[in-house]
């Protein structure tokens, strides 16, 4: 359907991680899962306001960025841009998620990655490290239900 797909349980969140930060949990996309309590499209909840991050990526995860190659923990922030949300359609007085244009993800460092050195552990410098993210429809069509 195009740019603007509203997004519903079963589409994704892919987020790239430059190199050379590694965080093995969003390597391969992350399923949606709208919340939506009253529109349906393709038989699915659709995607409001909040469900951009999903349930698995609140959480601490681990991450290396080598040479920091013993791990560290971080979390995830989503940044969405106004055409990954509509600006009249609501549900319960949610925007409702679109797939637009690529957007930004922050992953904020909690316990950082180390550098093994023979005199101690080094640790990886970067407090934040910003990724770009994108959502995956399966749609291909608009579909009234």
């Amino acid at each position: 359907m195009g740019a603007n797909s509203t997004l519903i349980t079963g589409d994704f969140l892919k987020i790239t991680v430059p190199p050379p930060t590694l965080i093995p949990m969003v390597i391969p996309p992350i399923p949606l899962l709208g919340t939506s309590s009253k529109i349906l499209l393709m038989g699915m909840p659709v995607c409001v306001d909040g469900d951009e991050l999903p349930a698995m990526l609140k959480s601490p995860m681990p991450y290396t960025a080598p040479p920091f190659v013993t791990p560290g923990m971080g979390s995830w922030q989503i940044i969405l841009q106004s055409t990954n949300k509509t600006s009249k359609g609501k549900d319960s007085g949610k925007p409702m998620l679109l797939k637009g244009a690529t957007f930004q993800a922050k992953f904020t460092v909690s316990s950082p990655a180390m550098q093994p050195t023979p005199a101690g552990p080094v640790p990886d410098p970067v407090a934040v490290k910003m990724c770009t993210a994108q959502f995956i429809t399966m749609q291909t069509a608009c579909t009234k239900s």
